[in-house]
């Protein structure tokens, strides 16, 4: 089962989140092979992380809740709200598979959550949902999904990670995706966002 999970920092705990690297890096590489994609969130100026994403294959939810809360940053008090939902990788890779990386893009992280209650008016948009980020945005998707209830019957929302040439793009995509058009989300958010990792700052 795939799962999302967005770790979101708790007001200047950066420089615990710089102490404790090593000690993060070392619980994710326990789940290397269930990686899908992973990384940071960031100020606009990219010089600050806001939170962090991971998104992992795991067997169950009782998994994914020791994957978010076992968690080193988690235990320390760097993360003030943490996220995790089923998801379903719509791509079927990883985000160490995405063929972009155009100069001078950027890379966003997309959380669009859903309304109460719009299961079946999301279930009608499926395939228009589909046809737009296929035939408008198939080269710039590096992960992207639907956020499901735990037991995935239930449609929660939606997250993409693209590269984008700027802010304003990313908010164009998300702002004329049939689901937000129909008015199924209820709050939106766009993060910058880069890969993560050892090689990562």
């Amino acid at each position: 089962m795939e799962y999302f999970i967005y770790c979101r920092d708790r007001p200047d705990s950066g420089a615990l989140r710089s102490e404790l690297a090593e000690a993060h890096w070392a619980f994710v590489d326990r789940y290397a092979d269930a990686m899908i994609a992973r990384g940071p969130t960031l100020t606009s100026d990219g010089l600050a992380a806001t939170g962090s994403v991971h998104i992992v294959d795991l067997p169950d939810a009782e998994a994914a809740h020791v994957f978010a809360f076992d968690e080193p940053n988690y235990k320390a008090g760097v993360y003030g709200e943490v996220l995790v939902r089923r998801w379903s990788n719509t791509l079927g890779r990883t985000m160490w598979q995405f063929a972009g990386s155009m100069a001078g893009y950027h890379r966003f992280l997309i959380i669009a959550h859903g309304r109460s209650g719009v299961t079946a008016a999301r279930n009608a948009l499926h395939r228009e949902h589909h046809h737009y980020l296929d035939h408008g945005y198939r080269d710039c998707l590096i992960a992207c999904g639907p956020l499901l209830s735990e037991d995935g019957a239930q449609w929660r929302g939606t997250a993409i990670l693209v590269e984008l040439p700027n802010r304003s793009a990313a908010d164009a995509l998300i702002a004329q995706e049939p689901y937000a058009q129909a008015g199924l989300y209820e709050d939106i958010e766009v993060h910058d966002w880069r890969f993560g990792g050892r090689s990562q700052t």
